[in-house]
């Protein structure tokens, strides 16, 4: 199988079956590019998350890309993303044909509601999988805390706690290779 099928066909089942949006995609993402293709390292798909949230737009599709682009350069994204975001264009004109006829029915919203609360612990599994990856020291917990506190209570854009969490994470790998140096 050709790695641009191999690409879309994954991109695109993972699309068609995760209902949730991006965050909930993130596991099933993770356990078919690393897990199951070993195309990328638990370090690398962190990082592919990381910056799939950083830049504008849904972060599944946006790491779709990433890893597209990894495996088969600016082709290999458009065929990881094109594979990912199809399965939504395709349901939501589906659904929007027929969702003004079915949505009062009991049995449809109830269908909804367990479809959420499936979701919130897709996303809640993929929290805890990147927070056992990603805090490994006191600035770590530290950062965690802060950036939750600043986020949910504060209100403060989340880009700026992302600026000011890459500041302090590149403040700190400064100062631990000056100490290498110096020691």
């Amino acid at each position: 199988m050709s790695v641009l099928w191999e690409l879309f066909t994954i991109f695109f089942r993972i699309g068609a079956f995760t209902f949730g949006g991006g965050y909930a995609m993130l596991p099933i993402i993770q356990e078919e590019v690393v897990d199951k293709k070993g195309w990328l390292t638990e370090d690398e798909i962190l990082d592919c998350f990381a910056i799939g949230q950083s830049t504008p737009g849904v972060i599944a599709v946006n790491t779709a890309t990433f890893i597209g682009y990894k495996r088969k350069g600016i082709i290999g994204g458009i065929v990881a993303t094109t594979g990912v975001v199809l399965p939504s264009i395709i349901i939501i004109t589906i659904i929007s044909t027929f969702f003004q006829h079915f949505q009062e029915y009991e049995i449809v919203q109830h269908a909804l509601g367990g479809i959420r609360v499936a979701v919130v612990a897709l996303i809640l599994n993929t929290v805890y999988k990147m927070y056992k990856k990603s805090i490994k020291d006191w600035l770590g917990i530290s950062l965690f805390i802060a950036a939750f506190i600043l986020i949910a209570f504060l209100d403060i854009s989340p880009v700026i706690v992302i600026i000011i969490a890459a500041l302090v994470g590149m403040f700190k790998g400064h100062n631990d290779r000056f100490k290498e140096i110096d020691g």
